[in-house]
């Protein structure tokens, strides 16, 4: 299932970037009526029951879009999931979104791990490594591990990049075992 919602985010990564849409517009868009769709279930139900015509779907569709200032092309894609009844993939569309735009837009989600809280200057230099090692914009979300015990991991994707204490002394323990 996760590629169909693929092959729509992909679909819709081209439409953004053919109609040089405002990215983080439209994934806006698209949040909010996947909230819509979530907190109510009666929109849910319509768009989701093939006895409503489309037609009614799409005239009910167009006046939330009216009311909430969202894009056409927004709108153009809920209108196809739909009509192919693929309302239930939107949260994972979204994500999927997410994920493409950032790509073509040369950014790398990173999840840092560290023993402690770092400061505004530590956050930028790491930040600044992570960009020189993977050649693009770094989005970061940072946690904080006492396990660590110093230093900091970093997971972009299925890549770690482990630099704290605890990990050094894996590998000690390792060597020294072998």
């Amino acid at each position: 299932m996760a590629s169909v919602a693929s092959t729509y985010a992909r679909a819709f990564a081209d439409v953004v970037f053919g109609a040089r849409m405002d990215a983080t517009r439209a994934i806006g868009g698209l949040r909010q009526i996947a909230a819509l769709v979530e907190q109510s279930t009666e929109l849910r139900r319509v768009w989701e029951n093939p006895a409503v015509p489309a037609d009614q779907k799409r005239k009910l569709l167009d006046v939330i879009v009216q009311r909430d200032g969202i894009d056409r092309p927004v709108r153009n894609l809920i209108a196809v999931l739909i009509d192919q009844r693929r309302l239930p993939f939107l949260p994972r569309i979204v994500e999927q979104l997410e994920k493409e735009l950032d790509s073509r837009m040369g950014f790398a989600e990173a999840q840092i791990s560290s023993a402690r809280e770092l400061s505004d200057a530590e956050k930028r230099t790491l930040e600044a490594q992570i960009a020189k090692v993977t050649g693009k914009k770094v989005r970061a979300q940072y946690g904080m591990d006492p396990s660590l015990l110093g230093g900091a991991v970093v997971r972009i994707g299925s890549t770690i990049y482990d630099g704290s204490v605890k990990g050094q002394l894996e590998r000690m323990k390792e060597a020294i075992s072998s």
